[in-house]
């Protein structure tokens, strides 16, 4: 240590060393004075944890680093607002981007530890539930990366998205108990604590000056807590950090209930306070379930916005927080932000409305993730009332404000006024919050170009003709680091051997790649790894879920959340064709293993028939020897980060076949691609682009456009695809109890969503789609041809890099810049 002007500074003595020697001796330290255990009596979850935190030590003397250089300097900050992080695994990530893994693999192999068996030992944290998640955290990555100061803020879920089990064919739901063996990566905050209020009443006075105060009384207060998890970039000493923030009760403990008996009552406003960031997305079907999830998301953004101001205010005064931060709303879920942020300029910290407006408008952006309209979230406005009675009075009056504007600009247009107000009056009245979020960011952008598109011409359009500058799109992208390089190592060594290092940090470079999809050598190399990476898949099935998988045979993919608009009962239909025509003797194509992965939500019944139908389908092909050597249907349990990074490098064909129009982007079309896999796809979301990048000889294309998707449903009879003899013949065999066995019940919900409604096209798209799988199989049986296209695939797919996705972000919305560490690796 030395002292800098009054203050202690870090020098070499407090920097631990990354040879393998000094992080061996630190693990041994960390059993010893953080596990209280010595070597011979550790158990892998010791083992793991001191690794952990060794390696944290490394992350947090950076974090310190980088942590110290913005709070001297006057940089803005990416303050990123997400109710999901799904970060995956941190340790091997950590080594990775720290330059670790040769140092602990020989360290542990000195001390008889696989490195590999800890990896593996590391459960991950489950604090989101799918693509928006998974995004946030490639975002934080790269932010980290490309040396741009930044917090997450999300919530610290006790129990995460929940573990999938399958019994006799049917999802069931366990609690993911993510924390029962601590999480070595987060640092608790105990001297931060922000209250939060819920409830109560507003008090409406004048000053001496005559102007309006208003003195919030809540009925009842949680207190948050941060817990710090470090993110590291790759390549260079910055380390952001996620705040995650949970709950605990204003007094936690009443000692007078307690001394005459009461001992439930003790503890009750403990219990009811932590329930708060107990589960991640509490099932919202009942009144109970809707007011837990509106807490959680006030709870959130209330805390990330006091700390925001509590940072602010050591070095800098209020005025200067739209200067010193940039605000970003991932989706409608943090959209309370605007009220809160507004109570908090103008009932703590006294400033003037318009002075206090043009601060949020300057520093709040919302990104769009949906245009399914049950997805854009909107509160009942007496549940809202009761539980934030003065952020409504707030949000009462910048819908007035915004309501003048839009009668100023189209004069006598109620029908419009009535589309774009703040609170929803069609049947009970609601509070919406994707419009609450757009009036209030000064860039609103969609993921995708179609996306952005139609956002402008659907769920936004009167907005988008009211500010069409503030509409934009940033097409989402993945970090390579997770899903190339820790994901495929196989692959990454190929292309580094190929075109040399650096390209992890630039993956622009695999461009370098598109003159060798045409040397012989080169190509029989990819074709390698590709069969190692399905090898290793095959044997993990079977020794995890005794699952069947031919690493022989084309790996067909499709792994996402189940959802009728993600079209997996359509792979499904075409499962039952290849069965059928494999029983009655005609040509079934080449022989597959179809891979499909993903949770449903607890209670969408549709989605978890989709999953009791791939098993049905599943075990029908199993039981006929005719067909069990050409075809399988695999659906791998429990889909997770950890998972997918074992079955991208091994996908041959990605399925993204949702209905066109309905998916915001994707970001698993986008993995497989950069792993080699062809995609066989709807014009929808970021298949678009990807197929223009990759070169549509290199992309199947099938279906309905959105446009023709549109036009399509007026009139639709889908009863009449059944003209469609396959078809008809695949509908008859689910319906007949096939799959179910004999019971003509079971899927009968399915079938007569099928035929009487299908809102989501898959009978209209079906012939379009089982035609396009022969092109599949004609390709497959080339293998050069496929190989070459497989090369291409990934050569042009550097633009879907989260790295180009924040850079474009902070160009384009953010207005901040890179603040390069000061120390080189």
């Amino acid at each position: 240590m030395r002292y800098v002007g009054g203050m202690i500074e870090p020098n070499d003595d407090t920097r631990p060393r990354d040879d393998a020697q000094s992080l061996r001796r630190d693990l041994i330290g960390k059993l010893y004075f953080e596990l209280a255990k010595f070597p011979q009596v550790a158990t892998t979850n010791d083992q793991f944890l001191a690794l952990a935190f060794a390696v944290r030590d490394r992350l947090l003397h950076r974090w310190v680093e980088s942590s110290r250089m913005y709070f001297e300097g006057k940089h803005r900050s990416v303050i990123y607002l997400s109710a999901e992080y799904l970060i995956g695994p941190q340790l091997d990530a950590n080594l990775l981007a720290l330059g670790l893994r040769t140092a602990a693999r020989t360290a542990l192999g000195e001390l008889g530890i696989s490195l590999d068996e800890l990896i593996e030992h590391e459960v991950e944290p489950g604090l989101g539930n799918g693509g928006l998640g998974r995004l946030a955290a490639c975002y934080m990555e790269s932010l980290a990366t490309l040396d741009i100061p930044a917090i997450g803020h999300g919530l610290r879920y006790e129990f995460g998205i929940f573990d999938q089990d399958i019994r006799d064919g049917w999802q069931v739901e366990r609690t993911d108990r993510w924390l029962r063996n601590g999480n070595p990566w987060e640092v608790r905050r105990f001297e931060i604590e922000h209250p939060v209020g819920f409830g109560g009443v507003t008090e409406h006075t004048t000053d001496l000056h005559g102007r309006l105060e208003v003195r919030w009384v809540p009925e009842r207060r949680v207190k948050g807590t941060p817990y710090d998890v470090p993110i590291a970039g790759y390549g260079t000493q910055t380390t952001c950090f996620l705040r995650l923030w949970s709950a605990a009760a204003d007094e936690e403990f009443d000692l007078d209930a307690f001394q005459v008996g009461e001992y439930w009552r003790a503890v009750d406003q403990k219990i009811r306070s932590e329930n708060l960031t107990k589960v991640l997305y509490p099932n919202d079907s009942s009144p109970a379930g809707k007011q837990l999830r509106l807490e959680q998301q006030y709870f959130f953004v209330s805390c990330a916005l006091q700390d925001c101001i509590r940072l602010l205010l050591q070095r800098a005064t209020i005025r200067e927080f739209a200067d010193k931060f940039a605000l970003q709303l991932n989706d409608t879920h943090p959209s309370l932000a605007v009220p809160e942020l507004m109570r908090l300029l103008i009932d703590v910290h006294r400033l003037g409305w318009d002075e206090a407006w043009d601060l949020v408008r300057r520093s709040l952006a919302y990104t769009n993730h949906t245009l399914l309209p049950e997805a854009l979230e909107a509160w009942p406005l007496p549940l809202f009332a009761r539980l934030l009675p003065r952020h409504l009075e707030i949000i009462y009056e910048i819908n007035r404000r915004f309501l003048d504007e839009v009668r100023a600009k189209f004069p006598g247009d109620e029908a419009r006024i009535r589309r774009m107000s703040l609170i929803g009056e069609d049947g009970d009245k609601q509070v919406r919050m994707a419009h609450l979020a757009t009036v209030a960011s000064h860039h609103i952008n969609g993921v995708a170009e179609l996306h952005s598109r139609l956002l402008r011409q659907t769920v936004l359009r009167d907005f988008a003709e009211l500010w069409p500058e503030r509409f934009t799109s940033v097409t989402n992208g993945v970090t390579p680091r997770r899903f190339m390089g820790l994901a495929n190592p196989r692959l990454a060594a190929l292309i580094t051997d190929a075109i040399g290092d650096g390209w992890l940090r630039d993956l622009d470079r695999l461009a370098e790649l598109e003159p060798l999809a045409d040397d012989a050598a080169f190509c029989d190399r990819w074709r390698t790894v590709k069969q190692a990476n399905k090898r290793e898949l095959a044997e993990w099935l079977r020794k995890t879920y005794g699952l069947p998988c031919d690493p022989l045979a084309m790996l067909d993919a499709q792994c996402k959340r189940i959802h009728e608009y993600k079209r997996q009962h359509m792979n499904l239909l075409h499962a039952i064709a290849l069965l059928e025509r494999i029983r009655t003797g005609e040509d079934a194509g080449v022989a597959r293993t179809i891979v499909i992965a993903g949770k449903a939500a607890p209670a969408y019944r549709a989605a978890k028939l989709v999953i009791r139908l791939a098993h049905g389908v599943a075990d029908a092909i199993a039981a006929d020897p005719r067909a069990r050597d050409r075809l399988r249907v695999v659906f791998v349990p429990d889909f997770s980060v950890k998972t997918a990074q074992r079955i991208y490098p091994a996908a041959d064909l990605s399925e993204q076949i949702s209905t066109a129009g309905m998916e915001a982007s994707g970001t698993g079309n986008m993995k497989f691609t950069l792993n080699g896999a062809l995609t066989i796809g709807t014009l929808d979301g970021a298949n678009v682009e990807i197929r223009d990048a990759v070169g549509p000889d290199h992309f199947f294309l099938f279906g309905l456009t959105a446009e023709q998707a549109i036009a399509r449903r007026f009139g639709y009879r889908p009863w009449d695809e059944l003209a469609d003899s396959e078809l008809a013949r695949v509908i008859e065999l689910i319906a007949s109890g096939e799959f179910s066995p004999g019971d003509r019940t079971l899927y009968a919900p399915l079938v007569d969503d099928l035929l009487y409604r299908d809102p989501f096209l898959v009978l209209a798209d079906f012939r379009a789609y089982a035609d396009c799988q022969r092109e599949v199989e004609a390709r497959w049986r080339t293998p050069a041809s496929w190989v070459r296209s497989s090369i291409l695939n990934t050569a042009r797919a550097g633009r879907y890099s989260s790295d180009r996705a924040v850079r474009e972000y902070a160009r384009t919305i953010w207005n901040v810049a890179p603040v390069p560490s000061r120390t080189a690796r």
